[in-house]
């Protein structure tokens, strides 16, 4: 009797070999999580490999399971339409083995996306005309200024401002504007030419209106409203 009950003891210390192997079949959650972000980060850096920028993912959250089988899969990554590989959007990777869909995984992600842009080394205040001195060249997130930026200063340097902006923050190139040369109610001189021919005649300018820019002016000879184009501080010009 003794005997039998130190052989049962000792069965019970072995190992069982069928609970091993069954603990070596379970999937790999965070294989398959890794697998998931790695198809979501090529996706990502081929989307955005010809716009120059420094591409860095800040965030990126799978929701759900990530287990995945063993064996060849292919890995689809889905994005809205719209999005053009930047800041936050919400992707959908689907997983396909021999052509059955084995996941459809939501992901949010938020990419952050440096390049670099004319920044504002004050507070420029409306109205302000924009100097050399108050403007700098450095990396930025373009989701920080919605894609509306530039990397000239040439293109911000004497601008008016049109709304406040912060001191180190980007020049968006919507927050600017021309710096009118004529004003409404002035009296301008409208020039009218061809290869053969050039008229003068006096006019006054019903809008104002920087170089280049098309504008209304009366002729005073006939009394007319036309378009004009400005050529300088007291000149306009129309078609002839």
């Amino acid at each position: 009797m003794i005997q039998r009950i130190i052989i049962v003891f000792l069965f019970c210390l072995l190992p069982l070999p069928v609970m091993a192997a069954a603990s070596v079949a379970q999937p790999d959650v965070s294989a398959g999580e890794a697998r998931v972000r790695e198809a979501v980060s090529g996706y990502i850096l081929q989307k955005t490999a010809h716009l120059g920028l420094e591409i860095r993912i800040k965030r990126l959250n799978i929701n759900g399971n990530a287990t995945l089988p063993e064996g060849p899969l292919d890995f689809d990554v889905i994005a809205p339409q719209q999005w053009e590989g930047w800041g936050s959007a919400n992707l959908a990777v689907v997983v396909r083995q021999n052509g059955r869909v084995v996941l459809n995984a939501p992901v949010q992600v938020e990419v952050e996306a440096l390049t670099d842009m004319v920044v504002a080394l004050r507070q420029l205040d409306y109205g302000d005309v924009i100097s050399g001195t108050d403007v700098t060249v450095q990396k930025r997130d373009i989701a920080s200024v919605a894609g509306r930026y530039t990397r000239d200063p040439g293109e911000i340097v004497g601008r008016r401002v049109r709304t406040s902006i912060k001191a180190n923050a980007a020049v968006r190139t919507d927050q600017v504007e021309k710096v009118p040369i004529i004003k409404s109610g002035q009296m301008v001189t409208i020039v009218a030419e061809n290869a053969v021919m050039k008229i003068t005649v006096t006019g006054r300018a019903r809008s104002a209106g920087a170089e280049g820019d098309i504008i209304t002016v009366q002729n005073l000879s006939s009394l007319k409203d036309i378009p004009a184009r400005v050529i300088n501080a007291t000149t306009v010009q129309v078609g002839f």
